[in-house]
This record gives C-alpha cells, structure tokens and sequence, in this order.
C-alpha cells in the first residue's frame, strides 16, 4: 500500500506534463526501492508551505521545476556546493532537522551530452540561451569540463552579465543580450528559457549555427519543440530534446535520495520510443 512507500514528488507550475512519477516509478521498481512519487502543481503564494507542509507530513524529497528553483534554494536550510554555486535548487531532501537543497541539473545535462549523444564539451564554443533557474544550474558543470568559452545570451545583456560573473572564477564565460550575440557558429546551443512550453522560438540570431552545430532544448516533448524545428531549418548538424537531461537528472535525484543510482537506458528508451 502506498501508505507503507516513502514519499516523494514534484513541485511546480505548471506539472501536468511531467513524466517524472514514471521516470521515478521505473527507477524505484528496478532497484526495489518503496516510493511513490506525485505531482504538485501549486501557485507562487503556495509554494514555501506546500513544500513545509508536505515534510511535516513525512515526505522525503521534492523535485523542483520552473518557476521556483531559485526560491527552493532560499527555502533551503543547506545548500550542496553545486546548488550554492547555482543559487538554484531543483532536489530537495526534506530531513528530520531541516531542509538541504540541491542541484542535478548540470550533472544530468552534462551526463546526457557526453554519454548518451557523444559530444565533447572540452575547447568547444557553447551557446546557453536564457538566464533563468534551468541555465543556473548547468553553467558550473559545463565549465567543469573546459570549453572555450560559455556565452550566455538571456533577453537583457544585465541579466546574462550578472548570471556570467557569478561563474567568472570556473572559466571562460560572459554574457550578453541575444540580439547582441557575438558572431561566429557554436558548437553547442543550449535553449534554457521556457520558449518551448509556450509554443516559441527565444530570439537568437540564426547566423551563430551551422552544419556542425549541436542544437539541445532543455524542453521535452512527443513531438520536436519549436526550438528544434527551427534549428533543423536553419541547418543545425543536429537537434535533440531534452529527454536524456530529464531522466539523467532524475537518476541523480534518486541517488541522492536513496543512496543508489538507477540505470537510465531503459527508461530514456521507454520514454522515446515511436
């Protein structure tokens, strides 16, 4: 009985979409962990006490999701270093004396990128388009890994600037306007704004892709994202969505959890096949 299985979720707004308590579900059976995992979808003036509340009554751990994971982190009574460096939470391990915030972001990103689609990061030019919580917690573990540079591009260059200096000692990154873009083709665009649950394009300047460009949006879906389609028309070398960050994430949320790293390929197959 549900009674008797610990009690995660997510946390939201919106969460409809989520294929999180069946990512969760796969992990928990194979690895025989008793869980059940739900959605909550609350609004802004609800979500430091559904949070609050839902550890009271006994829950474990929430993942958070747009628009709240920088408000997690302040909610937090502990940050991991990479949720500090981030000043973004998107884990959070609700214990008996408090509240520590995380952040797998990066990891599940960087995971997916170099493992499941092959891409090398190291002395490659990357694109992050947007300055919100998604990009928060990708910049550090990109960095981790050397690239040339990481620009970030958000709608206002004080934004992306601001976001940039808080990085500035992990390696070479800046930021600016996406209209101000620099030219010159990346090897990786990233789109990190919520352009793609609304049906949108963030506006970046076509000419910054090519043949050998590598187009990820953040956002996942059945079919290809706005963000996709576009790149596939402006010659991308190839697009992907952002399955293989969702499930990796998922997988380091878990672990942090319960103290054991779930195996992502049948899951992420499950989720994308036709």
């Amino acid at each position: 009985m549900s009674e008797t299985r610990d009690q995660y979720g997510l946390i939201g707004h919106p969460v409809a979409h989520s294929w999180s308590p069946f990512i969760h579900g796969m992990f928990a059976r194979a690895t025989a962990q008793p869980l059940v995992y739900r959605l909550y979808d609350v609004t802004p003036e609800r979500f430091a006490d559904t949070v609050r509340e839902f550890r009271e009554h006994g829950g474990r751990g929430l993942n958070v999701t747009v628009p709240y994971k920088v408000e997690a982190a302040e909610l937090a009574n502990e940050l991991t270093e990479r949720a500090q460096r981030a000043g973004a939470a998107n884990t959070l391990s609700l214990l008996s004396d408090g509240i520590v915030g995380d952040n797998t972001d990066g990891a599940g990103l960087v995971r997916d990128l170099g493992i499941n689609l092959g891409v090398t990061i190291a002395k490659r030019r990357i694109l992050i388009a947007g300055a919100g919580g998604a990009a928060r917690g990708v910049i550090g573990p990109l960095l981790a890994l050397e690239p040339a540079e990481v620009v970030i591009a958000a709608r206002t260059a004080q934004r992306a600037g601001a976001l940039a200096e808080r990085f500035a000692a992990l390696g070479a990154v800046r930021g600016c306007a996406l209209e101000e873009l620099p030219p010159g083709l990346f090897d990786v665009v990233i789109n990190a704004t919520s352009a793609s649950l609304h049906g949108e394009i963030p506006t970046i300047p076509p000419g910054v892709i090519g043949a050998r460009t590598l187009c990820y949006d953040m956002a996942y879906a059945k079919q290809d994202t706005a963000f996709v389609r576009w790149a596939r028309e402006h010659g991308c070398g190839r697009a992907v969505l952002g399955w293989g960050m969702l499930v990796e994430q998922a997988a380091e949320s878990f672990a942090v959890w319960r103290g054991v790293r779930p195996d992502t390929a049948p899951v992420l197959a499950a989720l994308t096949a036709p």
